[in-house]
């Protein structure tokens, strides 16, 4: 299969309220379309995770974020143009996702990857996709396709096949909290 059947084929899926299973520019994720509250609810059911623990979402550029957050904070800005590795930011006033994607404190999770295929596929969809990591909650994070439980793939309504054969590290992303105040709360190295 090429790598543009398998987007088209993610695509059709996350459009039709479905749940796929993905490469992203960290580990491997459990995705879906971050305005649909069904799918995400779906989600949350997959990794046996409460939805008091909120998730994070992927979009494929920066202008696409002033559409799901009100006020971006400048620091943001330079956050995402300067950082070295992939960086999930949890910024406030969150707008125009799925309401059970959304933290308690009306923050989301959001980040801006850059990896080829994960870009393209949010580019595609034209939407935020939901990113979590492919394990049940609890579970070790899966760095490659081959360390995924396979309750978790016979989960989803589509499976990925691009970079299946990988086998090297991956690393979760940064996590930084920018409150609207300016404070800033370090999540994750």
């Amino acid at each position: 299969m090429t790598r543009e059947e398998d987007i088209r084929q993610a695509v059709a899926t996350l459009r039709k309220g479905g749940v796929i299973l993905y490469p992203t520019d960290t580990i491997w994720g459990i995705g879906c379309d971050a305005t649909n509250p069904d799918a995400v609810q779906r989600v949350y059911e997959i990794k046996h995770r409460t939805n008091s623990k909120a998730l994070i979402c992927l979009i494929d550029s920066d202008v696409r974020l002033q559409r799901y957050v009100r006020n971006v904070p400048d620091v943001a800005w330079d956050l995402m143009e300067y950082a070295t590795r992939p960086t999930t930011l949890i910024l406030d006033h969150a707008v125009n996702v799925a309401p059970n994607l959304v933290a308690d404190d009306g923050s989301l999770g959001i980040r801006i990857t850059r990896e080829p295929f994960s870009k393209e596929l949010c580019y595609r969809f034209q939407k935020p996709l939901v990113s979590t990591s492919a394990n049940i909650s609890g579970e070790p994070a899966p760095q490659n396709y081959a360390d995924i439980a396979e309750e978790v793939k016979q989960a989803v309504d589509y499976v990925c096949w691009s970079r299946r054969q990988e086998h090297k590290p991956h690393d979760p992303s940064c996590i930084i909290k920018l409150k609207e105040n300016g404070e800033v709360t370090i999540i994750r190295k």
